[in-house]
């Protein structure tokens, strides 16, 4: 039995009827598809490297604790593996189309919670892999990890054979209550626990810490997410969203990044929401909403995993807010003033442990995070308009069933009354951009795609006309 963090256990009860919140993506590989048996019989022999994928999730009686992950005892992995086929003429509209349906399906949150589709007919020899886990099992950074887990680092690798695998017993209610109620007992942070003999020498470091965080970081988290800042941003972004998406993407190689960081100065994220910035300015300009002063507000994760917590499954992210200038005319401006932002953003991030306030969560009543988490997903927005999170992924070739992996597109939800979110992620030497909308309100959303690539071709011709940028000594280093 494995109790969630408080930000995995957020994700659960975001889930809704309008809000399936599963993380997932399309991967393309050469050649003929795999037979389905094969395909089965490889993720069979991982799944002992990724224990969770046999798990369900167990809530606790009226929110007494955050749920826990429990041996799934009738696991049956012919439920998890799905098999289809594109219509003609399977070029990359049909696999869109196709993904599109399958990721604004919910996951059957009974069984554990994930997804994969092998897909037949795609044109030039090709076959593709829709994989969906549900937000609460993994992060972007973790489900990095896992793809290297599934996938091989040559065409022809030792098979494992899989092992016998036998479900752990069940715990009772009983027994999950009663741990949930030990747990709330001994963290020390708990509003109203009273501490064990061993955490005692902990309080005053622990109220120390809120205390600091309280000082140091609510303020500046208010001062970025409370409206008013002096600069409009555009209302067609927020509203209710419907049970269908629309998904999207194109793609940027890591050359053309790095001729424009090395012209313009920058980061590697820097140039991305930039780029992205030209793509939500072509956006509100076809929908009439454009003004010189315009912003739209992105919510931008920060991954906190530390190096010992790679290969751990789980969330492990903090986020900063971006507004991106939609309505600055000049690429290259563009590109400066969020570089002025993100290097605010790392040195206020800097001033505060932002893994250890990500770990206050873990202390709040588990009753009001159902509550909040709730109410967030169902209320109306207007503090941001969407969201952007980019995953560096493998710089080598992958393969799978000995077929090479050439395209690998991300996909993110859409939640709490923001439309339209980005997914970035890097593999070999070419960034692919997924933009998930919510299908009724963004029949436009080529727009955005469309932008980002346009982004990238003008910053690349800007970068030829202008000098060399010599690196600040002064500036905090970034990737």
């Amino acid at each position: 039995m494995d109790r969630m963090s408080a930000m995995d256990a957020m994700f659960f009860y975001m889930e809704g009827e309008n809000t399936p919140m599963h993380v997932g993506g399309v991967s393309v590989l050469e050649g003929p598809a795999p037979a389905y048996g094969d395909l089965v019989r490889l993720l069979v022999s991982k799944l002992d490297l990724v224990p969770r994928y046999r798990q369900v999730i167990k809530t606790v009686p009226f929110q007494l604790g955050r749920p826990v992950w429990v041996d799934d005892p009738h696991f049956q992995i012919l439920y998890h593996v799905r098999h289809t086929s594109l219509p003609g003429p399977g070029g990359p509209e049909q696999l869109r189309n196709l993904a599109g349906r399958v990721f604004a399906q919910r996951l059957d949150m009974t069984k554990p919670v994930w997804e994969a589709w092998l897909v037949e007919g795609l044109a030039g020899d090709r076959w593709a892999l829709i994989s969906k886990a549900h937000h609460c099992m993994i992060d972007g950074e973790g489900s990095t990890d896992l793809m290297q887990v599934i996938f091989d680092l040559e065409p022809e690798p030792e098979r494992r054979e899989p092992s016998e695998w036998t479900p752990s017993p069940a715990p009772s209610t009983f027994e999950v209550t009663a741990g949930s109620i030990i747990d709330t007992v001994r963290e020390p942070l708990q509003a109203i626990g009273i501490p064990s003999v061993d955490d005692f020498a902990k309080i005053p470091e622990a109220l120390a810490g809120v205390a600091f965080a309280a000082k140091e970081l609510v303020p500046q988290q208010i001062a970025q997410l409370v409206p008013g800042r002096g600069q409009p941003t555009p209302k067609s972004l927020n509203g209710p969203l419907g049970p269908n998406r629309r998904w999207v993407w194109t793609d940027a190689s890591m050359a053309e990044v790095k001729t424009i960081r090395t012209a313009l100065g920058g980061t590697v994220n820097d140039v991305i929401l930039a780029a992205v910035t030209r793509g939500y300015r072509d956006l509100v300009a076809g929908r009439g909403e454009l003004t010189p002063e315009l912003v739209v507000r992105s919510l931008v994760p920060v991954s906190t995993r530390q190096p010992s917590g790679r290969g751990q499954v789980n969330n492990q992210v903090s986020s900063v807010v971006v507004d991106l200038p939609v309505g600055e005319d000049d690429p290259v401006r563009r590109l400066q003033l969020i570089r002025e932002q993100m290097d605010r953003n790392k040195r206020g991030m800097g001033a505060v442990d932002a893994a250890a306030i990500v770990g206050l969560a873990d202390y709040a009543a588990p009753t009001l995070l159902a509550l909040g988490a709730r109410s967030m997903s169902r209320m109306p927005n207007r503090l941001t308009q969407t969201g952007t999170t980019n995953v560096p992924g493998p710089r080598i070739p992958l393969y799978l069933l000995g077929r090479r992996l050439v395209e690998s597109h991300p996909y993110v939800p859409v939640f709490a009354g923001v439309r339209v979110a980005t997914g970035i992620f890097s593999y070999l030497d070419t960034f692919s951009f997924g933009v998930t909308a919510d299908f009724d309100s963004f029949p436009d959303v080529e727009l955005i795609t469309d932008g980002i690539r346009a982004g990238f071709d003008e910053l690349v011709a800007a970068a030829a006309d202008a000098p060399v940028a010599v690196p600040d000594p002064a500036q905090p280093s970034r990737q």
